[in-house]
């Protein structure tokens, strides 16, 4: 079983990768296209921020559902974990390279 600083650091570097290769493999794209390339990986840093997190925390419904049973059902501490997972990825998002 992962403890949860490991899946904080899979968060954060998993959420890095997915912006990486959307922007770096995109800027590929808009040379090939002719396309002003840093312009293309702006955007495509804007457009793909909230699909990195989701992927990085594992989709969204298991968080959401994990929110819900933490706020309805009183465990507190599951809803603690699932803010900070996903403030990791966010982390990434405002820190990382773009």
């Amino acid at each position: 079983m992962e403890n949860f600083e490991h899946k904080i650091i899979l968060i954060f570097f998993t959420a890095l990768g997915i912006m990486l290769g959307a922007v770096l493999i995109g800027s590929l794209a808009a040379v090939l296209v002719r396309e002003p390339s840093l312009a293309v990986m702006l955007k495509l840093a804007r457009d793909i921020k909230i699909w990195a997190i989701a992927a990085a925390i594992g989709g969204t419904f298991s968080t959401f559902e994990i929110l819900e049973s933490g706020l309805f059902n009183g465990e507190v501490r599951a809803v603690i974990k699932q803010i900070f997972y996903i403030g990791s990825a966010w982390l990434e998002l405002k820190q990382g390279i773009i």
